[in-house]
């Protein structure tokens, strides 16, 4: 009998074991996954390729430093457009340094200074279209931004004559 009992305590006690082991993977206990990272914002192209324009306006400045006068009121608007993108995307984007600079066209200065304004230029009617799409598509809170932004392209490309 004293060896029915002992086996019948043993017994209770690795019950016990069992049931306290698996008590502690209820799921309660457990971690719940993250949750998924949010969508990326809409306005995230159009930031893209404002943070072009601006390397591309850095790139002319430093390639053309006769043309600083003309380049550098545009250079500015573009530095206050990424600013403004910045503050209204959810979630905020990621500080991103400037990208390569592209290599000047070699030739004459005259020859060189007339491509970086073609190149400008084309690049500010690109992304005219870009930000007119941008505002038609975007909720009030985000058009009168993004129409100004394109304002200012369109104005830039004919500057840029």
């Amino acid at each position: 009998m004293a060896s029915t009992r002992r086996r019948i305590l043993a017994g209770a006690v690795a019950l016990a074991g069992a049931t306290a082991a698996l008590a502690g993977c209820s799921p309660d206990d457990q971690e719940t996954p993250p949750p998924p990272p949010p969508p990326p914002d809409a306005l995230e192209p159009l930031l893209a390729e404002t943070r072009a324009l601006l390397d591309l306006y850095q790139a002319a400045y430093a390639a053309q430093p006769s043309l600083a006068s003309r380049l550098t009121p545009m250079l500015e608007a573009h530095t206050a457009h990424l600013a403004e993108l910045t503050k209204v995307m959810t979630p905020p984007p990621s500080p991103v340094t400037a990208g390569s600079v592209p290599v000047p066209p070699s030739g004459s200065p005259t020859t060189a200074a007339s491509v970086t304004l073609a190149e400008l230029r084309a690049a500010e009617q690109t992304g005219q279209k870009s930000a007119a799409t941008a505002c038609a598509t975007a909720p009030a809170t985000r058009a009168a931004l993004l129409g100004s932004i394109a304002a200012a392209r369109a104005t830039h490309a004919e500057v840029l004559r």
